[in-house]
């Protein structure tokens, strides 16, 4: 019996040899269990099978995406499925699927009997056999090219340059069968040289863009770089060299180039790639040029020459960093010695010329907040990337938090500032994060529309903020905790810092697994609260408060009127690579080789702070201490404020809101604390009673005169105030 229309002309069309080994596998696995309703896990596992296998035995086969892994045997099953999901789409008129289950549908099963099955198998075994051999066909091995220049380049360097063999080879063989490959396009020109009139030191075979590069002379192009010696290849992600060494100079030349090289590692996965200096291709000229200029690269030696699958796998993930860099638009087409202007004035401003550019921009913009509020702002969130902003409404929390991402070039046009109102009726994660509806189908919420953007290689680089406007109109543990948690597995990798996934492995399927499986908060991404503390609110646990920096606005000073000599026209945005923003440090033992003795004084004064502490049960512990040693270490290296002033502010926003209470002990706190501020020796008792002496004279400093943390006492005197008056008091209610 032959197969009907419907099934005699599924293979078509192919989607690689993907639709073939589905069949095969769906067939093999309704066989084995003499089932129709087949397990979409053992179909994967199948799917699997069939690619390692013949890998084994050394048959030509499509690669896998270079996105998921680099050979078929470190797919795994969720990783399966996705590419699973291109044939399935696919055959959606024979095969209906869902999140654990795969058939053919009942249509096509009344059709299938013993005779039309072995007919339909031995179809897709006679498609797939046809499409190998093409492939086989129509493939080079680029393992015996990259091994046949390293083994005769030596030799043919001692014979007649002119109509050589091998310079032939380089030139026109190689470059016709590199440029054919499936996953390479007419957007790229291909090109080899072993020399122009004599042999190279070092010959090549480039693979470039021409959308920004016509030469290697300059742009960014991947390129194979043989070493000088020949015991090895290098294939790199690379720069161009004589453009801007002739234009800038040797010297300034290699500063431009070293400073590109930081920035594309920053911008780009480049995962499976070396990103160091260790390229070793010659010690001088044109190959020491290449070494300077090198982004990114995979070394093969010449007696361990990878299997082609491997060498097209490492080509293929290459080319795709080189595909997202270009249409991303990270690369920049100015004169070398226009980029050099750009760069120096976007790298050499220190952190306190920056912030006071960002004072300029803001009071351009119309808008005054009290002297030091944007150090203390920036170095809560270098410290880390969550800060609260306190106050009554009206006081311009929400206006800095837009200024300040504004005048670092992120706007809410260019996605990188978002607002994002809470919801008093938020009650769990997914107002945030997302969730699947009843159709199985996930709906991604705010902040993960904004976290996959920010993720983004081309993003990487750019400061991503989101204030959550009114954040304690919900309870801040319900709806937060997720992130709450996330925020405390940061980690070094690959020079970025990285967090544990949002959803698990299993939880999503599909594109939407590929999407968002793997999301995190990624390291240029940071979360600013604005909370107004009245009867509509909720407070904050100390969950909460020890993974955030409280900022108060409550001391308005209403007489500020615009400034009219400036006007928005002088407001200069002040453009500046996620390295301004993000932390350097995560865990204490980072920061002690670089700042022992500044970490000995501040824990000394935690200590006499935590010992006035423990009588309330509000001590604090590791989590606090680190956080306010990290931002006394950026304060000391940016000279923002004196040390005490810096203390002050971590003793204000760290400590006293921890403090809350109606009895004698809560009182007998705030007093001992009152002396830290004070550093001086406060009896207590004398006080229980009526502490206005201490009131007055903390609330009617100037400029900090007799207080040593003049900030914290005035705090401490109004919450010893509300406690007398009303019986209770909070950081909160002053």
């Amino acid at each position: 019996m032959a197969l009907s229309k419907e099934l005699a002309t599924i293979f078509r069309v192919k989607q690689k040899s993907y639709k073939m080994v589905l069949v095969l596998a769906m067939i093999k696995q309704s066989r084995l269990q003499n089932i129709k309703r087949l397990s979409l896990n053992k179909v994967a596992e199948l799917f699997i099978k069939y690619y390692t296998e013949a890998s084994a035995h050394g048959l030509q086969i499509d690669v896998p995406p270079a996105a998921l892994a680099s050979n078929w045997n470190r797919v795994t099953l969720a990783q399966a499925k996705i590419v699973m999901k291109t044939p399935i789409d696919a055959l959606s008129s024979i095969i209906e699927c869902n999140q654990d289950e795969i058939s053919f549908k009942p249509h096509i099963w009344a059709m299938l009997d013993d005779t039309t099955l072995i007919e339909l198998e031995q179809y897709a075994l006679t498609e797939l056999e046809d499409y190998n051999n093409q492939l086989a066909a129509s493939s080079f091995s680029l393992k015996d090219a990259l091994s046949h220049i390293l083994n005769q380049y030596q030799q043919a360097k001692a014979e007649s340059f002119s109509n050589h063999e091998l310079g032939t080879y380089v030139r026109r063989a190689i470059p016709d069968n590199i440029k054919v490959l499936p996953f390479l396009n007419e957007n790229y020109r291909v090109q080899g040289s072993v020399g122009q009139g004599n042999w190279a030191t070092i010959p090549w075979i480039a693979i470039l863009d021409k959308r920004i590069t016509e030469t290697t002379q300059h742009g960014e192009y991947i390129v194979y770089l043989f070493a000088e010696d020949m015991n090895s290849v290098y294939l790199t992600f690379n720069q161009g060299v004589t453009k801007p060494t002739k234009e800038l100079g040797r010297k300034e030349g290699y500063r431009y180039l070293e400073r590109k090289v930081e920035e594309m590692r920053s911008q780009l996965p480049l995962k499976g790639m070396r990103k160091d200096s260790e390229i070793e291709l010659t010690s001088s000229g044109l190959g020491k040029d290449y070494q300077v200029s090198t982004v990114a690269y995979i070394r093969y030696d010449r007696d361990h020459i990878p299997a082609d699958e491997q060498l097209l796998s490492d080509l293929q993930n290459m080319v795709e960093n080189y595909r997202l860099y270009v249409e991303n638009g990270l690369y920049n087409t100015s004169a070398p010695e226009q980029r050099e202007v750009e760069e120096k004035t976007r790298v050499t401003l220190s952190v306190s010329e920056r912030i006071a550019a960002i004072q300029s921009f803001i009071k351009n913009k119309g808008f005054s907040f009290p002297n030091k509020l944007l150090e203390n702002f920036y170095l809560s969130l270098k410290t880390k990337p969550f800060v609260i902003l306190a106050g009554v409404s009206g006081t311009g929390k929400t206006k800095l938090i837009k200024l300040f991402a504004e005048a670092l070039g992120a706007t809410s046009s260019n996605g990188q500032f978002t607002l994002i109102p809470v919801r008093p009726d938020w009650s769990d994660p997914s107002d945030l994060l997302g969730y699947k509806d009843l159709s199985g189908v996930f709906r991604p919420g705010r902040l993960t529309e904004v976290l996959v953007g920010a993720s983004q290689p081309s993003n990487q680089q750019k400061p991503y903020f989101i204030c959550l406007d009114e954040m304690n109109l919900a309870r801040v543990e319900h709806y937060f905790s997720d992130l709450l948690s996330i925020i405390e597995t940061q980690e070094w990798r690959d020079d970025r810092i990285v967090t544990n996934s949002f959803f698990h492995l299993n939880s999503l399927q599909g594109e939407d697994q590929l999407r968002y499986g793997n999301l995190h908060l990624p390291d240029n991404v940071y979360l600013i609260g604005t909370v107004n503390m009245d009867e509509t609110t909720h407070p904050f646990s100390k969950k909460v408060l020890d993974r955030a920096n409280t900022i108060e606005f409550n001391y308005i000073n209403l007489e500020q009127y615009p400034d009219l000599d400036n006007s928005d026209t002088g407001a200069v945005v002040v453009q500046a690579p996620n390295e301004f923003m993000r932390s350097d440090y995560l865990q204490l033992v980072d920061l002690y080789k670089d700042e022992p003795e500044l970490i000995k004084r501040a824990t000394e004064k935690l200590v006499k702070v935590n010992e006035i502490l423990e009588k309330i049960h509000s001590h604090v512990g590791f989590r606090i201490r680190d956080a306010i040693c990290f931002y006394l270490a950026y304060n000391q290296r940016f000279e923002l404020l004196t040390e005490d002033e810096a203390f002050d502010l971590q003793l204000l926003q760290k400590i006293l809101p921890r403090v809350q209470g109606s009895n004698l002990s809560v009182k007998r706190v705030l007093l001992e604390l009152m002396g830290v501020a004070l550093d001086r020796t406060i009896a207590a008792d004398n006080y229980l009673d009526d502490s206005t002496e201490l009131y007055q004279e903390a609330i009617s400093q100037k400029a900090g005169a007799s207080a040593k943390y003049p900030n914290s006492a005035r705090k401490i005197a109004y919450m010893l105030r509300r406690l007398e008056e009303d019986g209770f008091t909070s950081y909160w209610l002053s």
